[in-house]
Parts: structure tokens; sequence; C-alpha cells
């Protein structure tokens, strides 16, 4: 079996998805293919030696629908041979690409391939794909009668049943802008993200990062998702998630080089990380954003080993609650729990999401001399990524 191994992960600056966002005025096809393209520059690869080029796109409508990954692989000029193929296991979809990638090295069918994501939230909206449509149908409906919920309401549900209270929510959202800001001032993601050229100019530094974020401040946020009729159905709600403890949706993109490692030394390339383990698993689909607990505990299992043995820690922070929850559950510490900050912070690109946390953590393991960095991420309907990587 041949060892995969990460060469390389970047990603674009994150960038508010509004109307004045740095890339809202970049096609998302434009937005990838630079990404893609400086990728490849900066390893000075044949470009046409790539096997594949896996895209993580969870909103695959409108400028989004054409296999964005292949549309953005030739947008850049690179070789019409190399094909592309599109993930959508939702907040997971660019991490499933990664696992995939990882897979077909491992299985020997490929040695080089690029997987990647991409999300303009500003030009694609969130659920744009299913906008009008009965997604679930008759059979599903019967099952879970009375009916699952949004995720705003599943992460005041995952709050309850873990007892975190709204200060704790809001505490956590402000050391996540906290930490961002450090490690931005520090220069602790420069070398991950690379510039973006746009109409209004080039892209090259976080924008959603807000240093001046407290609980104060926070605490004057109305809670999103509250109704009579919710209250009245789930009473041990308490209605904490804001849009201040909750990500952001963000314009983004980002991309990883993953070869054999035969092939990498062949290339006089240096393999960075290694991948110990990979799971993805199902969860209750009411609470929807539980599911990185077990995943975790299986991923450790399969890779024989404990939590105390992973010095970093990367959960997505889709909500103030989905962390907290996790950290709580397997009493992990809160010290090496996204470190650099998330999403709260940086802002959740749907599809891009899951190379850009594990760029993050890459790096953050690079410049601190750390071993081993575990990465899940909850998932809509109740799913979730786990990885386990392996400085070398």
């Amino acid at each position: 079996m041949k060892n995969p191994v990460i060469v390389d992960a970047i990603r674009s600056p994150m960038a508010r998805a509004k109307p004045d966002g740095a890339l809202a005025q970049l096609h998302p096809v434009d937005l990838l293919s630079q990404v893609l393209e400086q990728l490849v520059a900066r390893n000075k690869i044949d470009p046409g030696q790539v096997d594949d080029v896996i895209c993580g796109c969870v909103s695959q409508a409108g400028e989004q629908a054409g296999t964005p990954g292949r549309l953005a692989w030739l947008a850049a000029g690179l070789p019409a041979h190399v094909p592309s193929t599109t993930i959508d296991r939702k907040c997971g979809s660019s991490q499933q690409a990664v696992h995939f990638a990882a897979q077909a090295i491992m299985a020997g069918t490929q040695d080089i391939v690029i997987a990647c994501g991409v999300e303009s939230m500003s030009r694609v909206p969130m659920g744009s794909s299913r906008m009008g449509q009965n997604t679930t149908g008759p059979r599903f409906d019967a099952r879970f009668a009375p009916g699952l919920v949004g995720q705003g309401v599943s992460a005041d549900l995952v709050a309850a049943k873990w007892g975190l209270s709204r200060t704790e929510l809001d505490a956590y959202a402000a050391r996540s802008h906290q930490r961002a800001h450090a490690a931005q001032s520090g220069g602790g993601f420069a070398r991950e993200i690379v510039g973006i050229d746009t109409p209004a100019g080039r892209a090259t530094a976080d924008e959603t990062i807000r240093p001046g974020t407290t609980v104060e401040k926070l605490a004057g946020l109305k809670a999103v998702f509250q109704s009579e009729e919710l209250s009245a159905r789930f009473p041990q709600i308490q209605w904490a998630t804001t849009a201040g403890n909750a990500s952001q949706m963000t314009d983004g993109a980002s991309a990883m080089l993953i070869m054999s490692e035969e092939r990498a030394l062949q290339l006089g390339l240096t393999p960075r990380a290694r991948f110990v383990a990979f799971d993805v698993v199902g969860d209750d689909p009411l609470y929807m954003l539980t599911a990185p607990i077990p995943a975790t505990q299986r991923v450790l299992a399969k890779a024989g080993m404990k939590l105390d043995d992973i010095q970093h820690y990367e959960i997505n922070e889709a909500f103030a609650s989905v962390p907290m929850a996790w950290q709580k559950e397997l009493k992990a510490d809160g010290e090496r729990l996204n470190p650099r900050g998330g999403a709260i912070a940086l802002g959740h690109p749907l599809g891009a999401s899951g190379i850009r946390l594990m760029t993050t953590m890459l790096h953050t393991l690079e410049d601190s001399g750390q071993r081993y960095g575990l990465q899940s991420m909850c998932e809509a309907g109740g799913m979730a990524n786990a990885t386990i990587i392996e400085r070398l």
C-alpha cells in the first residue's frame, strides 16, 4: 500500500459574503483557479502528471453548478486531460475530498491528486441548490415526525443538552476572534494564504476577524432562531445562538497537493505530513451537529491513540456550541482547541472549509514543532468527518 503525504496546502484570504466583500466581485471559478494555479507553480510540478482534481462545493447551483474544479483547472490554463469531480458532504466537502484523494493513493490507483474546495456565498447563497424544493420526501418525513429543525435550532439544542450558557458561548466566540487576531498580527497565517487578484485589487489578508469583539458586545445581539412554536416543542432551549457566536458566511477557496511519498521524493519535494487515520460517521439528525464526538472517538480508535496524544484539535466552529460540547464531552484541553481561532472569526466558506482548517492545522503544527493534529467537522444531516495527520 502506498503512503499518501501532504506536500502543500494553501488557501485564499477569507472574505465577508457581502456585496462589498473582498472577493464578492470574483466569479467562484476564477477564485479557485488562482489558488490552483499558485499551488502548481509554487511546487514546480508538471500539471500534466496530476491524476485528478477533487473539489468540495456545497451550493452546486448558479455560478457553481458546472463542476467548479474542472472549470477552475481549465481557467488556470492547465492541461485539459486532467479530470475533476465535485464532492458534496456539506460542511465537510473538502475534508472528504482530502480523504478520497489520500485513499486513491493508498489504493495505488493514483499518484498525484489535488484536493480543493470553493464557496462564494456572496454570489451563490447558501441553500441555492434546493431553493423551493422538498428535499426529504414522505418516507423521511414520516420517520422523523414531527420534523427536523434547522442547524441554528440544533445548535441551541446542543447548548441545552451540554449545559452551555449564553455567556459561555459568547466568551468562546470572543476568544475565537482574539486568537485569530493574535495569529494574524504575528504572521501566523502568512505562509498559508495566497493573494487573489480581483477587479477591486489584490486580496491578501482575512477580512473577517474582529479584534474588538468582547463578551459585552456579543451580549447585545438577539437570539436568531427563537419562535413560540419551537419554544413550545423544545422547552429546554434557552435560545442562546446569535450571529455573533456562529460562523460567518464567507467567500473562499483552498487546495492541497497530495502525493504518494515515493512520487514526492522522486520529484524532489518534501512531504510535510502524513495521514494517520480517517473516519466519517453519522449521528442523530435532530441534533445534527454532534457527530464530531463519535467521529473523534472512532478515528482515535482506528489510530490506536488517545486524545491526549494529539497536540492540536481543529473542530469547526459552525456554532460555538459545537466545539464546546465536543470539548466538554471528551474532556479536551481548551488550549489545544482551535488555537488560531476558527470559523466564528475566520468564516465558513462551506465547500472550502475542510481544507482551510487542515491548512491552518498543518502550518500551526509546523510553527509550534508539534507532531499530531486531529480535525473534525459537523455536517448537515448529522454527519462528521475526522482526520488525524502527523507532521513530518
